[in-house]
């Protein structure tokens, strides 16, 4: 960290403080929400009967609800109001609401393909497009060694795709759409609740005509007679919302490069319950395909830690 020359040592530490203490809040943001979404796959199992539009309908309307109580509760109703009275703002949200609400539902068609190592795959392949993108729109500088961390991860998707005879195109949306989610939410200025608020806003009418339809049509899996499916649809909003507050909180408080080396618990706890738990088949190609993100992974690491160890300068003062 560099220190800039001011009078006294003191004013230096109260300048230096809130930084450090901003820095390890979103740090610790950024652990919670890559755990939950870790263990996402073993609730979503457990929604098999619904399909995962349904599935998504429900995260969107309950999370809306779960969000709009917060938000009058936190007497936040005019920051959410001066929202709709910005363009920019709204439309940035707009294109955010988007991208998670399509990486929600290609995660779901992911699990309830039995897909869930391609998950994992995708969101190995996360860390380093947000570098991409880091380097790209905000002028986050790329070292030699995170270049070719990105490479590395470049030659695992390509080996995959060649020997699979089909492009991992599950995984790269995945990947895609939540490291430009991730993009969107740092240029977006706005408090991580709110934002969310209207995020899910926007798509809640529309969540909630198709689920009326579905009721309607008597073809949705609600309120049909399963008990576990009654509790946890709705409970999927909470599971949903919660995470994603923790991921936006650290977003705003962390280089975007930093958000994305946190992200490789997500995929790791994913791979573990695909292989472990799930008895996915994990062949050679799929070793040598993560081998390469995982070195990628670890050069990157490896990179930041470097660069961000403690180092004690002894200055001679005059």
């Amino acid at each position: 960290m560099k220190i800039t020359e001011s009078p006294s040592f003191s004013a230096r530490t109260k300048v230096a403080e809130p930084v450090d203490q901003t820095a390890k809040k979103g740090v610790l943001y950024g652990v919670l929400a890559y755990s939950i979404w870790g263990s996402f796959p073993v609730f979503f199992k457990a929604l098999d009967g619904a399909t995962p539009l349904e599935i998504v309908s429900h995260r969107i309307f309950w999370s809306a609800v779960f969000l709009f109580i917060l938000v009058v509760v936190r007497q936040q109703l005019g920051a959410l109001r001066s929202i709709f009275n910005d363009r920019w703002l709204l439309l940035t949200l707009c294109g955010s609401t988007l991208l998670i609400a399509t990486n929600w539902l290609t995660f779901l068609y992911a699990v309830q393909r039995g897909e869930v190592l391609q998950s994992s795959l995708g969101y190995f392949m996360t860390p380093l497009i947000s570098v991409l993108l880091g380097f790209v729109f905000l002028q986050e500088r790329l070292s030699l060694w995170q270049k070719i961390s990105v490479l590395c991860a470049f030659l695992g998707v390509l080996n995959l795709a060649f020997h699979q005879g089909q492009f991992p195109w599950l995984a790269l949306i995945l990947a895609c759409s939540f490291a430009l989610y991730g993009l969107l939410r740092k240029l977006a200025q706005v408090e991580a609740m709110v934002g969310l608020t209207v995020e899910t806003a926007l798509l809640a009418p529309l969540s909630l005509g198709y689920l009326l339809l579905l009721f309607i049509q008597q073809q949705g899996a609600f309120l049909e007679g399963s008990l576990c499916l009654n509790a946890l649809l709705p409970l999927s909003g909470l599971v949903t919302a919660i995470p994603l507050l923790f991921f936006i909180g650290a977003a705003r408080r962390l280089r975007l490069a930093t958000v994305g080396f946190l992200q490789y618990i997500t995929p790791s706890l994913h791979f573990l319950l695909a292989v472990g738990l799930y008895g996915e088949e994990f062949s050679s190609r799929h070793f040598v395909s993560f081998l390469l993100i995982w070195i990628g992974l670890g050069v990157y690491s490896a990179d930041t830690l470097w660069k961000n160890r403690p180092v004690h300068q002894h200055r001679k003062i005059a």
